[in-house]
């Protein structure tokens, strides 16, 4: 198990598009991948868990990746984040 702590820096926070985005980003990987906020773990992998989470800018988040392929998937994952999603 791997894992980081940041803060949420896009201005949307995790709406529609970096929902997506990041859930089929990390579907590619055999790992699990959790996101932990606000004393919730969310599903990394699934676009409505996301979104429902309501994770908004500022907030501070915890990527956990476990199994197979875990490092480079949270690789991927908090690039992802600390790029703001590319907006």
């Amino acid at each position: 198990m791997v894992s980081k702590k940041l803060t949420v820096r896009n201005p949307q926070g995790f709406h529609m598009r970096p929902a997506m985005n990041f859930a089929n980003a990390m579907g590619k990987y055999s790992c699990e991948v959790f996101i932990k906020s606000n004393g919730a773990e969310t599903n990394g992998k699934s676009i409505m868990n996301l979104i429902a989470a309501g994770i908004k800018c500022g907030t501070d988040i915890e990527i956990v990746c476990s199994g197979e392929q875990e490092k480079e998937a949270l690789d991927e994952a908090v690039s992802m984040v600390e790029s703001g999603f590319g907006e």
